[in-house]
């Protein structure tokens, strides 16, 4: 009886607190009898169900380098919404929660994951009905970054599109990376490096390839372009002062648009929409726009309250205007049709091994349109001065396999360069399997625009009172696909299935309501299909 008047209390529980008051309030919730939560950034998917991890954040002043939204929900039908940023400290017997703006509230409108999702998607994340175009499903994407690095150029990159078409790959997106312009904020093609990029672009597009180029929200302090910007007041200030901040990222030091300024925000998306018209560019890849390079403690802001992850969502609000895009940092724009990004991961079964539950917590915070990062991981360094014969090639083909049955698909790292003859085939297999998906996915992509559905879902979210409440490196690609990747060194795994009959992908037949030990060569994925009586 005391067990269900708790949960009672939980169903019908709200908490609003008013604007102005929260900033100093906390909140504590406690952890009904077998409940878990998940939410808050994508990063923390390998963390989560976040109260058995013990997990504290601040989404103010950290964004994991991920998606993140104000958002938590719990196996119990429990879901918790924040008006802006909040701090997060999850134990194991309660969650304790303080609101830095705005106000939040504490429901429970269901009986399960799924429930608590749905109930707050639908209040304050709704669909849209639109999805991104259907190339970035049906093919593979590609990016110029860890062949190229900072040495973008021409002849490279087309060079780079002919070794996808001759190896046997399909062409699809092909992402110009970082370094191809003048200079930060100077968006024009760098001539020395870029002869004819019209003719490239034409070239690219004859092949098959949609092109996009990576862009940033800074620009270089001591150019022309700076100073003459900075008198027009379109960046950050320092903080109480009339000059423009100088924030630093990974690059060094910028000047930093202040995209609340309707002026520096239209300036800036025209930027864009000219090079786009001049050289036939489809789209841009929408770097950078973390929270911490722009709190209320170190700079000023043009209308005096959109810091932190308010920029972080005016930056992705500019790529909403580009239909081929790509945000790595994103808040609170569950269900707008933006292609997401899991952070860089490290080349190594640790950075294989997050894929997965980094995957569910994206879709579990509404980012549906979501790859997992670039094959074998975004750290260019691990791809260079290796041994070849020390280069442990199953990272790259385990990583291969989870993307090929994932939302989007992105190659970075030139699999032909990297791996034996053995190996590329088993690689461009899975290239193709996911070409061979490509229908299956945008249904799923359309579905999620209409009713927001997470298209890789938690198997308790699919599941619910099966015991999957802990399960996160296994998970359904929709309703049709148990997918059960191989994210270790081992060549076994087990994989649980839910009640009923199951078939793999080898056609052996299931019943479901237990555990399997099964085998994971090197060249299979294991998945599974219901089958229905």
């Amino acid at each position: 009886m005391k067990r269900f008047i708790s949960h009672l209390l939980a169903l019908t529980l709200s908490v609003s607190v008013p604007a102005g008051v929260c900033a100093q309030t906390s909140k504590t919730i406690d952890i009904l009898p077998g409940e878990t939560w998940w939410g808050a950034a994508t990063d923390l998917g390998t963390r989560s169900p976040l109260n058995l991890h013990r997990v504290a954040a601040d989404l103010r002043t950290q964004n994991f380098n991920n998606q993140a939204a104000p958002l938590l929900v719990s196996n119990k039908g429990r879901g918790v919404w924040a008006d802006g940023p909040f701090s997060l400290k999850a134990e194991k017997n309660r969650l304790t929660i303080k609101v830095h703006r705005g106000s939040f509230s504490l429901t429970g409108k269901g009986k399960n994951l799924r429930d608590a999702y749905l109930a707050e998607m639908q209040k304050h994340f709704p669909t849209t009905g639109k999805c991104p175009p259907a190339l970035f499903f049906d093919k593979p994407v590609y990016n110029s970054w860890i062949e190229l690095t900072y040495d973008q150029n021409q002849n490279d990159i087309l060079r780079y599109a002919h070794a996808i078409i001759d190896n046997g790959f399909p062409a699809g997106v092909l992402m110009i990376d970082d370094n191809w312009q003048k200079d930060y904020g100077d968006w024009e093609f760098r001539p020395d490096r870029f002869p004819d990029p019209k003719a490239m672009v034409d070239t690219l597009h004859a092949m098959g390839f949609k092109v996009m180029l990576w862009v940033c929200p800074f620009v270089s302090p001591d150019s022309k372009l700076g100073r003459d910007l900075e008198k027009e007041g379109y960046f950050v200030k320092a903080k109480d002062s009339e000059d423009a901040a100088v924030v630093r990222w990974w690059n060094g030091h910028s000047f930093a648009y202040d995209l609340s300024n309707p002026k520096a925000f239209a300036y800036l998306k025209k930027t864009f929409k000219n090079l786009q018209a001049k050289y036939a560019i489809d789209g841009f890849k929408f770097d950078a726009g973390d929270p911490e390079r722009y709190l209320k403690e170190d700079v000023d802001i043009y209308d005096g309250k959109s810091y932190d992850v308010e920029q972080t969502k005016l930056w992705a609000t500019m790529a909403l205007d580009f239909p081929y895009n790509e945000m790595r940092a994103c808040w609170e724009l569950g269900n707008q049709p933006l292609i997401q990004r899991l952070g860089d991961k490290k080349y190594s079964w640790e950075g294989v091994s997050q894929l997965v539950p980094d995957m569910i917590a994206a879709g579990l915070l509404g980012y549906a349109y979501t790859c997992p990062d670039m094959i074998g991981g975004g750290e260019y360094g691990s791809f260079y001065g290796v041994d070849p014969g020390k280069f442990n090639q199953a990272l790259m083909i385990r990583s291969c396999q989870i993307h090929s049955m994932m939302p989007v698909m992105q190659f970075s790292v030139a699999p032909w360069r990297m791996l034996s003859k053995e190996n590329l085939a088993i690689c461009r297999r899975f290239a193709k399997w996911h070409e061979e998906l490509g229908g299956y996915i945008r249904q799923q992509a359309e579905l999620s625009a209409r009713t927001g559905e997470p298209i890789v879902r938690h198997m308790d979210y699919s599941y619910p009172d099966e015991g999957f409440e802990n399960v996160n490196d296994q998970y359904m690609l929709g309703d049709r696909y148990l997918v059960a990747p191989a994210s270790s060194a081992s060549t076994q795994r087990t994989v649980k299935l839910p009640q009923g009959k199951w078939r793999d992908d080898q056609g052996k037949l299931y019943k479901g309501g237990r555990s399997y030990q099964i085998n994971v060569p090197l060249d299979r994925l294991p998945w599974f299909e219901p089958v229905s009586k």
